[in-house]
């Protein structure tokens, strides 16, 4: 299995899933997530493999889903030929079907018959969390950012999962605002098991999947499979996938143009700072971003325009 994006190693019950764009920051192209779904099933089909280890190089887990041209996959082998998308049963056809990809494609770690625990650090933001959210553990750096910027401007949660990992005050919270909550406090709110500091953060985790892979594989699996159909009962993939059209929607919004438009005119880095300049973090921390804009869609009018609309004229 020859991967580009992401490394696959084993180490006894142990296999090691490695996202490997840290230039990017491991910005979630299509192709690497073709690539780590390939990945994770080759771990599921090694009956040598107990535990599989999500992970990423460099100092960030995911800056979240690749907004640049580089986020299209330009190979057929880990993704349909068709859509240029990691399979899913379905190349997503129309307008609007992002999310809905998104998923289906997580659905993949969901359903596997072996526990994933994700490693985390540095940041963890937008898709990132998604990826990481749909693991069955997550033990993250003290000082980790985990956030959802996208929210400020762009569209709802592609994978709304807060309702479902977090208390429903800090849910709302954290999606509606999308500012970074640090590692410690993800474990105090229940996302992580673990926060640890950053220098221990690759021991500590390989501890806790050898611990876990002492479980033959296939009680691993039911037990995994109990606790899955019991969200599942609650509605958890109901849930999901009726945020994915709410997505769809919110694309369509009034201001929703806004966030496309400045990508087309100034360029990406330009937009992130204008999404992020009134919050004052992540992109908006730069001297350039705009700290002071108009809200979206409410930006004040020119003074022939307002002239305009006084002159009582149909």
């Amino acid at each position: 299995m020859e991967l580009r994006d992401v490394l696959y190693e084993t180490d006894e019950r142990l296999a090691y899933i490695t996202l490997n764009r840290p230039e990017k920051l491991n910005a979630l192209s299509n192709n690497l997530r073709g690539e780590l779904m390939e990945a994770m099933r080759e771990a599921e089909a090694d009956d040598q493999i107990g535990v599989i280890v999500l992970r990423a190089a460099g100092r960030s887990f995911s800056a979240g889903y690749d907004l640049t041209p580089a986020r299209s996959a330009d190979d057929d082998l880990f993704v349909d030929p068709r859509s240029k998308l990691p399979r899913t049963g379905t190349t997503h056809p129309g307008n609007q079907q992002w999310a809905r990809h998104v998923v289906m494609t997580n659905w993949t770690i969901w359903e596997l018959a072996k526990p994933v625990v994700a490693q985390i650090q540095g940041h963890c933001l937008a898709g990132g969390t998604e990826l990481a959210s749909v693991c069955d553990f997550r033990i993250v750096a003290e000082d980790a950012q985990i956030g959802y910027p996208p929210v400020r401007a762009m569209t709802t949660m592609d994978m709304m999962w807060t309702p479902w990992l977090l208390p429903p005050a800090k849910a709302r919270e954290f999606a509606y605002v999308g500012d970074s909550f640090s590692g410690n406090e993800m474990e105090r709110l229940g996302w992580a098991n673990y926060a640890v500091v950053k220098e221990e953060l690759g021991a500590f985790t390989e501890k806790f999947a050898r611990r876990m892979a002492h479980v033959d594989n296939e009680m691993l699996m039911y037990s995994k499979r109990s606790v899955n159909r019991q969200y599942e009962t609650m509605g958890i993939r109901e849930g999901l996938h009726s945020g994915t059209e709410i997505q769809a929607l919110s694309a369509m919004r009034a201001a929703g143009s806004e966030w496309g438009r400045r990508v087309r005119d100034e360029g990406l880095k330009a937009a992130l700072e204008w999404r992020d300049g009134p919050f004052r973090d992540f992109r908006g921390a730069y001297e350039s971003a705009p700290k002071d804009r108009p809200v979206a869609g409410m930006e004040p009018k020119k003074k022939s325009d307002q002239s305009d609309s006084g002159s009582g004229e149909d």
